[in-house]
């Protein structure tokens, strides 16, 4: 299972394109390449050697040549951002073919780096022909994208339901199996917010599961003993029939994160697709376009443990609202997050970039 969203997103455009007969090949990075291509469901991955990360972002030589192999082979560019190396990658290969960049985040944490990486950022987002932002939210409150404004077009993640397992054996929880609990599933990242979660956690009558890993883990960890929070439970990682299984009997899917590195929030689509209702933060990103105020659940001020507490309490002691409030949740997902609708726009997109090149041919 793949926990991160940037990667989930990935592989469900993938999928959801190659229903319309568009061949995917995904490059990466490992610091243990298998030396081959591996298929992934439909999708043909190739790893390039790791060399070392700095700021979250990997680097590579032998990539050089296998983008340059991929690129040549390939009728578009699909890239996403953020991710430096990627640039690095268009300039030193200059590849001569249409190119189209999911814009997944802002860069927030590394301000003293973004800095230095701003000119390149900046030419690499100029010379890409499309650029795609997940949600309408994210481009009205980003600085960077403004910029670019001529050569956006919105395509909202989307998930293909039958891409997911079907019911199977109940995940194991150190509780009462008919027990609702809050859900957070994903990386344990600095910018999830799962801190205040814990907070929130403070004295609840109600229980949390946290399932992923991540580098925050032994902080995470240390704060819930310090907190005795006997009614938090971290699964480590999990496969993906438990996470639906998880979804399935949770009470609500909770996602804290407080800083704009939360684009969209993949997990808040998982949970709508199982009828859950959200609970998110406000950070102006698609967080808050998934996630309606009092339509699909409830929308909370980043940061403040007490404004998330309140949104759980009033779950936990309403269960009708809750059901309600989860339908509300799975109407929207048919509506605005189909993996097929998904699949259809970066189709016609891919199309649509391609096209003027194979007729120039």
């Amino acid at each position: 299972m793949t926990q991160g969203g940037i990667q989930e997103s990935i592989r469900q455009i993938c999928l959801n394109t190659h229903a319309r007969g568009v061949e995917s090949r995904v490059l990466t990075l490992t610091p243990s390449p298998v030396g081959h291509p591996i298929r992934v469901d439909d999708i043909e991955v190739y790893q390039a050697k790791q060399l070392f990360e700095l700021a979250s972002c990997g680097f590579s030589l032998s990539a050089l040549t296998q983008f340059g192999q991929l690129a040549r082979w390939a009728d578009v560019l699909h890239y996403h951002f953020p991710w430096p190396f990627a640039d690095l990658l268009h300039f030193l290969r200059r590849p001569d073919k249409p190119s189209v960049v999911t814009y997944h985040s802002d860069i927030v944490r590394q301000r003293h780096l973004s800095k230095v990486y701003a000119p390149l950022m900046h030419a690499f987002l100029d010379a890409t022909d499309i650029i795609v932002p997940t949600s309408p939210n994210y481009t009205r409150s980003s600085p960077i994208l403004r910029r670019f404004r001529n050569k956006l077009r919105v395509i909202p993640l989307g998930l293909n339901e039958c891409r997911y397992p079907p019911p199977g054996r109940a995940c194991p929880l150190p509780f009462e199996d008919r027990e609702e609990f809050f859900l957070f599933v994903g990386v344990f990242r600095a910018y999830k917010g799962l801190h205040i979660l814990l907070e929130a956690a403070q004295n609840a009558s109600f229980k949390v599961v946290i399932a992923g890993r991540g580098p925050m883990e032994k902080r995470l960890k240390a704060q819930a003993r310090r907190l005795n929070l006997d009614n938090v439970f971290f699964l480590g990682h999990i496969s993906d029939e438990q996470k639906i299984d998880l979804m399935r009997r949770c009470r609500a899917v909770v996602l804290p994160s407080h800083l704009r590195s939360e684009a969209f929030g993949l997990s808040l689509l998982e949970g709508a697709m199982q009828a859950r209702p959200l609970i998110c933060t406000d950070l102006h990103t698609g967080t808050s376009f998934v996630n309606i105020h009092e339509q699909t659940g409830i929308v909370v001020p980043s940061g403040d443990p007490e404004a998330l507490r309140a949104a759980m309490d009033r779950l936990w002691d309403n269960p009708s609202l809750a059901r309600s409030m989860g339908q509300a949740a799975r109407n929207r997902f048919e509506t605005h997050f189909s993996g097929t609708v998904m699949g259809e726009q970066y189709f016609d997109l891919y199309s649509g970039l391609a096209a003027p090149r194979a007729h120039a041919g």
